[in-house]
């Protein structure tokens, strides 16, 4: 591997943690937001996971840092693309952000060595799983766009 192949994996690298750092940060902020929609269990469910992503931010940051860069910091406010009225409209909310918390870490999938794509893996899978759980539902590709329901017709 040149030198220069080699700082282009460090770009890209960096780039793909602080893409995952942004979505957890975003995360973290629209728990908040959400949490107070919610009593008793849900409100437990979402504190287990606004405390899994700060956790995640924790250790982005850190690993940003021991990289040499700067971590992206935080946001004042988030624009949240689920206005939250209710329970109902913030466990919306909650999948929509885990499912943009799975696709922030797909970058991650591609790399090498293997530390990077473990890391990746399990934070899409974790995030799929926490989507699901506020959703209801499974997605078929999780962090992956929906296909049109005209291409999906098209593709058969």
């Amino acid at each position: 591997m040149t030198r220069a192949d080699a700082a282009r994996g460090s770009r890209a690298l960096v780039g793909a943690l602080q893409t995952a750092l942004a979505a957890e940060n975003a995360a973290i902020y629209g728990y908040g937001v959400a949490g107070a929609h919610f009593t008793g269990s849900l409100l437990a469910q979402a504190q287990r996971d606004w405390d899994a992503h700060q956790a995640a931010r924790d250790t982005l940051t850190a690993l940003v840092s021991g990289l040499g860069a700067q971590p992206v910091a935080a946001a004042v406010s988030y624009h949240l693309p689920v206005r939250v009225s209710d329970p109902a409209t913030a466990m919306a909310l909650l999948a929509l952000l885990e499912d943009r918390v799975a696709a922030a870490y797909l970058p991650l999938v591609a790399l090498t060595p293997n530390r990077w794509r473990s890391l990746g893996t399990r934070s899409v899978e974790t995030a799929a799983i926490r989507a699901a759980q506020w959703r209801g539902s499974t997605v078929a590709f999780p962090g992956l766009p929906e296909p049109s329901s005209a291409h999906a017709r098209n593709s058969h």
